[in-house]
């Protein structure tokens, strides 16, 4: 059986993606939810099942076959179900969805950094930096590019539930913590994305955990 190993579900939103991934390629999986950065985080991550990816999470292990990043993870669920789970159809379409996770995957730096994913709570509304609100405008973009071509009538970027989805979901988490402003058609997207059963059980499990991380537990870094 795989084994996902996973950070807190309330701050983790790598974690987030890669347990995403593995529920929808509806395999079954052991998951193990480890601390982050309590007293034996230090000690725990040198240990041989995190010796792969230098001790982040998520990392993934199917067997004696590991595979860590959450992108990556995407791509060897997707080839061990067929293709068929992840990437819409049809050439283009495809493209356009690869190349919006790899965006998610490698950009929006200020969006993570001052604005870290906290499930738990929400902050009053308050205007972003001007970096942010750049990344938000290119966010707006590049769903609004994606509705409009092939969202079709589907709640999500390409009509079902999928990839790119996956990789903006901890986005839609932080646009309801933060209050962030969005475009008025993004809204019932980010409501299909934290209203899907898989978020609502993940959520549901955030707000169990007794794990309290105090740099994740205040309003946007200036």
């Amino acid at each position: 059986m795989l084994k996902l190993i996973i950070g807190n579900k309330a701050y983790s939103s790598w974690s987030l993606r890669g347990w995403l991934a593995c529920k929808q390629s509806g395999l079954p999986f052991e998951e193990v939810v480890v601390p982050l950065y309590d007293a034996d985080w230090d000690k725990r991550r040198q240990g041989d099942e995190f010796a792969p990816s230098s001790g982040k999470v998520p990392i993934l292990w199917d067997g004696d076959i590991v595979v860590w990043d959450s992108l990556a993870i995407v791509e060897f669920l997707d080839d061990r179900t067929g293709g068929e789970k992840f990437w819409p159809h049809g050439d283009a379409a495809r493209a356009m969805a690869r190349s919006m996770a790899a965006e998610m995957h490698s950009g929006f730096a200020a969006l993570r950094s001052k604005h870290g994913m906290n499930i738990r709570n929400v902050y009053p509304p308050s205007r972003p930096d001007n970096d942010v609100l750049a990344e938000l405008e290119r966010l707006m973009e590049l769903w609004a590019q994606a509705r409009a071509r092939f969202g079709g009538d589907g709640e999500f970027l390409f009509g079902d539930f999928g990839a790119a989805d996956i990789m903006f979901a901890p986005v839609c988490t932080r646009i309801a913590t933060y209050s962030l402003p969005i475009a008025r058609f993004a809204g019932p997207y980010v409501t299909a994305v934290l209203n899907h059963p898989f978020l609502q059980d993940w959520i549901a499990a955030a707000q169990e955990e007794d794990w309290v991380i105090e740099k994740f537990e205040q309003p946007a870094a200036a």
